[in-house]
Order: structure tokens, then sequence, then C-alpha cells
């Protein structure tokens, strides 16, 4: 079974609905065909962040594209040490 996908707009208005509306979260998931734990989630993390909740499709989050930009600087690090130390061993070798 493949997991289903909602869009951007389809969380923020099932939001809406238990937050603006007063539907209770069981309520909302039966009739949107969502489970209510799915339903809590969304409300958690529109509650703590609105303008960055769900950012779906390859879009992240500040952090995370922060970390992201770290870890891909951290390869190229290890990966240019990595050179420096074979050359280093390779230079050593040649001086005796």
């Amino acid at each position: 079974m493949q997991r289903r996908k909602f869009s951007r707009e389809f969380k923020i208005e099932a939001v809406k609905l238990v937050k603006e509306r007063g539907v209770s979260v069981a309520q909302a998931g039966r009739d949107l065909g969502v489970h209510e734990n799915v339903l809590r989630k969304w409300v958690k993390e529109f509650g703590s962040d609105p303008v960055q909740a769900f950012p779906g499709h390859g879009q992240m989050k500040p952090e995370q594209q922060e970390i992201e930009r770290l870890r891909r600087e951290v390869a190229k690090l290890k990966a240019e040490r990595d050179i420096l130390k074979k050359a280093a061993a390779y230079f050593a070798k040649e001086a005796t």
C-alpha cells in the first residue's frame, strides 16, 4: 500500500477546520479520511510555526537547509583531507 500525500493547502484547511470552526479532531479526521493522530500532528506543527509549516516537495525549513549545507561542506572537507593525507604519504615515501 502506498503512502498518501496531502498538499499544503489541504493540511492548512484541515487545521483551520479544527482550530477556527471548533470541529473535534476525531470528527474532522473521519470527515476528511485522515487518521486523527495525523491530524493532531498537523495541528501541532501548524501551531508551532504557521509560516514554515508543511514545506513539502523538496522545500526545507531554513534550519534543515543549513544542516544540509553543513553536511555537504563536511563531506567536501573530509575528501580534501583524505587527498592531502595520500599526497603527504606519497611524497614522504619518495623522499626516502
